[in-house]
This record gives C-alpha cells, sequence and structure tokens, in this order.
C-alpha cells in the first residue's frame, strides 16, 4: 500500500471509529441515567408500601387495644 493510499484510508477510518466510540459512551450515559431514576423510583415506592404497611398495623393495633 502506498503512502498515499494509506493517508486515505486512515482519516475516514479514525472518524468512523470515532463516532462508534462516542455511540457508545452515549448509550453507557442513558444507561446510568435510566439505573439511577430506577434506583430513586424503586425507593419511593417501597418507602410508600412501608407507610401503609405501618398504618395498618397501627390500625390494627389501635382496633385491638
Amino acid at each position: 500500500m502506498s503512502v498515499l493510499q494509506n493517508l486515505l484510508f486512515c482519516i475516514p477510518k479514525a472518524a468512523v471509529l470515532h463516532g462508534k466510540s462516542v455511540g457508545f459512551a452515549s448509550q453507557n450515559s442513558r444507561f446510568r441515567n435510566v439505573k439511577a431514576q430506577l434506583s430513586l423510583f424503586n425507593r419511593i415506592i417501597f418507602t410508600k408500601l412501608n407507610l401503609k404497611t405501618l398504618i395498618i398495623l397501627l390500625e390494627k393495633n389501635a382496633k385491638n387495644t
């Protein structure tokens, strides 16, 4: 392969590879954001469920006494 052919091949190759790495980086970023939101969502749901359970138990105790 001549030097000129090598240069003509390497420039587009570098651009394509850079585009691929940027795509994967944004995909990983979106995945981390969704994971964080899911964790927060689970905490909110379980906190509300625990609060409802506590209220029900307190009401049952109040009826029994």
